[in-house]
């Protein structure tokens, strides 16, 4: 059978009250759309039923695919979903749908029109935050800042979990993806920049989850460790 036009790509972890909503607006999503599509769930070490409840609804549900990551983070979920996927384009969603999945429309154009690279942005002119509280927003920019001063200038909003890769170029990154864990979007981009592939921000209407996993300290201080690696692994030519 010909590839799919797209790829669905939804980490999973501890997310087995939230998954059953999340999924059935995604399958109502990709049932509307005009072309293929495939969806693959990635579950990761979870300490709940995330496996058994997206099994269930897979099997209900063709087109729809659950399989285990080695470990624990979302970056490895990630890398192992972009390698396992098919579609010619292939869009990581966060579990919670914190971007409304129907905004997926707007990343196929740009992909299809040969950027290699676009990604949900909650800062780019246009974008809209509901339900924030000021600490997470303020917690994100501190976040953000070092990031743009450290590894990725000009990028606004490197760590909103949507974004899309040509199949191509999903397929040249994450075979050299190494961080596993929150940072991993930056050493794809770092590693895509370098490349010299182009990245759009998307701006999106954003959503926020109070049962989000992120804690801004220990996250922060984890990223700032990850940034260095990966500024280390470039001296040493890793990711030429």
């Amino acid at each position: 059978m010909p590839a799919p036009l797209l790829s669905l790509i939804i980490p999973a972890y501890n997310e087995e009250n939230r998954l059953p909503d999340s999924l059935e607006k995604i399958h109502a999503f990709v049932q509307a759309q005009p072309y293929a599509s495939e969806v693959l769930v990635i579950e990761n070490g979870s300490d709940d039923s995330t496996y058994e409840v997206a099994e269930a609804f897979c099997r209900a549900h063709p087109g729809f695919s659950v399989q285990r990551a080695a470990a624990r983070g979302k970056g490895r979920a990630v890398k192992h979903g972009m390698l396992a996927a098919s579609g010619q384009f292939r869009i990581m969603l966060d579990a919670d749908l914190s971007m409304p999945v129907e905004e997926v429309a707007r990343f196929l154009p740009p992909l299809q029109s040969g950027t290699p690279i676009v990604i949900a942005s909650r800062e780019a002119p246009g974008a809209v935050r509901y339900n924030e509280p000021e600490y997470r927003h303020w917690g994100g920019r501190v976040i953000n800042a070092m990031i743009r001063l450290l590894a990725l200038p000009g990028l606004q909003d490197t760590q909103c979990g949507f974004k899309g890769f040509r199949a191509d170029v999903a397929e040249a990154l994450f075979p050299r993806q190494t961080i596993m864990g929150w940072a991993f979007d930056v050493e794809i981009l770092y590693m895509a920049q370098l490349h010299g592939y182009d990245i759009l921000e998307l701006p999106i209407p954003w959503y926020y989850s109070p049962q989000s996993h992120v804690r801004p300290l220990q996250d922060a201080a984890r990223m700032f460790k990850d940034i260095l690696t990966i500024r280390r692994n470039a001296r040493r030519g890793l990711y030429a």
